[in-house]
């Protein structure tokens, strides 16, 4: 299910309008190439979040974004919008392989940094509860 989720979330994020449509890349981990800015999945981990008669899976997720400049300021909207795509995220993931439903989206904890050459990170991380379907 950690892996259906990843897929799910990596999709629903590269469909996103503006002003996430920005971003040079949307990718599963850290792309070997891609200017800022880009998102990518930094990590994940899951428990079994099952009930008696379903399957379940409570997975943490951490999203990290690339960006470059001088005001720290600037990434606020891109953030915001990001927030807003992951938390809008559809219950019913029916596509999936394998199929699930996202029962609740919490916002956890975020993490900003400066790096050399000007560039920066945002890492945001995301707790999901889902079961089987």
């Amino acid at each position: 299910m950690e892996h259906a989720l990843r897929a799910a979330l990596i999709d629903w994020l590269r469909a996103a309008p503006a002003p996430l449509d920005a971003l040079n890349m949307v990718a599963e981990e850290a792309p070997l190439r891609a200017s800022p800015p880009w998102l990518g999945i930094a990590a994940s981990a899951s428990a079994d979040w099952s009930t008696k008669d379903r399957a379940g899976r409570e997975i943490r997720l951490a999203l990290e974004l690339h960006t470059r400049g001088d005001d720290a300021a600037a990434d606020g909207a891109l953030v915001a919008a990001i927030d807003r795509r992951v938390e809008d995220l559809p219950p019913v993931q029916a596509a999936a392989t394998p199929p699930f439903i996202v029962v609740s989206t919490r916002f956890l904890r975020a993490r900003a940094e400066r790096r050399a050459d000007n560039r920066r990170s945002v890492l945001t991380e995301y707790r999901f509860r889902c079961l089987a379907t």
